[in-house]
């Protein structure tokens, strides 16, 4: 390679056209943690998404990026107008929009991150106010934000873009719990104001219930095949408290469904009821800690909502849910608003696989009910010879309050 190549070639390096060495390096480090991340960036860091995409085991790690770069797309992603598009508190909001929709993505119990990045850089014309760049990570228990002013007229658009896209990296890097060695590109009057706050257990739990964060994972089980599995196999229910039947249930269940993650689910909160205490939450979860099984506290009491959190999932339910779920008396006593609800339900991917279950006294099969034609194809029974269990949660709590 003679002199005029190999400047063109460190050129095209320092403007982000070739990935270095060590970046490379860092991104191979993420790639192969198992933490997933959704970005969300707006007016900069563009380079690091091109080095994470150019890197092979990028999707293993990239669930989506999107740059809403237009006023209207960030109103739109954020549901509303900003005080401010560029600063702190936009990165932050960003950020757990992201957390939310990885979580949403992601493989079952793996760990995910949330990027939120919004600057304000050098642009063709010159600028009145600072250059400056705030971004922002979020994962279950942590929740980390920068703000950065750069040092006007120093470097041109490409170069402060390299600069936040360096620091984007590392950022991504800390929340996958990646080691790496990064050159500052920042001058000594340029000092990240930084912010970081820890979560405990109570305070997700809390976030969960007042809604800021869809739903947390307990991944307690340890079957290799399910780190590849898809498809959820979910049984919701209170669980108050689990019982054997639970267990044999869902068993029988994935069994019939094949290559799939099965979980147990409790919504936090009730359609009709208070909401779980953090303290009760916690002591339903002890359950599935102790018997190994992963369960998935949510905040969504119906079906049609669980389907939107977890869609092409097959709901594990009883014949006594089955029947409400078809009655238009839980719809207002509207038959069509029942049919809307559940073809909604339908297009996620999702079914119902139906176990036997006593109706008034009466144990019941899914052949027993009438299903609409329009759902009858969502609906699958759990043959009575594979699966029977008459006992509930309500008996057995009677009997050990006696």
């Amino acid at each position: 390679m003679d002199d005029a190549e190999g400047r063109r070639e460190e050129k095209k390096m320092r403007e982000g056209m070739i990935i270095s060495a060590g970046l490379k390096t860092v991104v191979e480090a993420i790639h192969a943690s198992p933490t997933q991340s959704v970005l969300y960036l707006s007016g900069g860091a563009s380079q690091a998404v091109a080095w994470l995409l150019s890197v092979p085991g990028a999707s293993s790690t990239v669930l989506e990026a999107v740059v809403p770069y237009s006023r209207m797309s960030m109103i739109q992603l954020l549901g509303k107008i900003p005080n401010q598009f560029c600063s702190s508190h936009t990165a932050e909001e960003m950020a757990l929009l992201a957390y939310n929709r990885a979580l949403k993505l992601s493989s079952s119990g793996s760990p995910v991150v949330g990027v939120g990045f919004t600057g304000t850089l050098a642009t063709s014309r010159p600028k009145l106010g600072e250059h400056r760049l705030h971004l922002s990570t979020r994962t279950s228990d942590r929740l980390w934000v920068s703000t950065v002013t750069l040092s006007k007229g120093l470097r041109n658009r490409e170069e402060e873009d390299m600069v936040a896209s360096h620091l984007l990296l590392k950022a991504i890097a800390n929340a996958c719990k990646v080691p790496g060695t990064f050159v500052s590109e920042l001058t000594d009057s340029e000092v990240p104001d930084e912010c970081e706050k820890q979560f405990s257990e109570d305070e997700e739990l809390e976030q969960l219930i007042n809604g800021q964060i869809c739903f947390k994972v307990y991944p307690f089980s340890s079957e290799p095949h399910m780190s590849t599995a898809e498809r959820k196999i979910i049984l919701s229910g209170s669980f108050n408290p689990l019982h054997e039947g639970h267990m044999k249930l869902l068993e029988v269940a994935t069994s019939l469904c094949g290559n799939s993650y099965p979980c147990f689910e409790i919504s936090a909160v009730n359609a009709d009821k208070p909401p779980l205490s953090t303290s009760q939450i916690k002591d339903r979860v002890k359950q599935f800690g102790n018997v190994g099984k992963t369960v998935i506290i949510s905040n969504q009491p119906y079906f049609y909502k669980k389907a939107e959190l977890f869609p092409g999932s097959a709901f594990v339910i009883g014949a006594d849910t089955a029947a409400r779920l078809i009655n238009p008396k839980y719809y207002d006593g509207d038959y069509k608003k029942m049919l809307e609800i559940l073809v909604g339900f339908k297009k996620t991917g999702s079914t119902f696989l139906v176990g036997g279950r006593n109706v008034d006294g009466v144990f019941m099969v899914l052949e027993d009910f009438d299903i609409p034609e329009e759902l009858r194809d969502m609906f699958v029974s759990i043959p009575e010879e594979k699966f029977r269990m008459d006992l509930s949660s309500t008996e057995i709590r009677k009997r050990l309050e006696k």
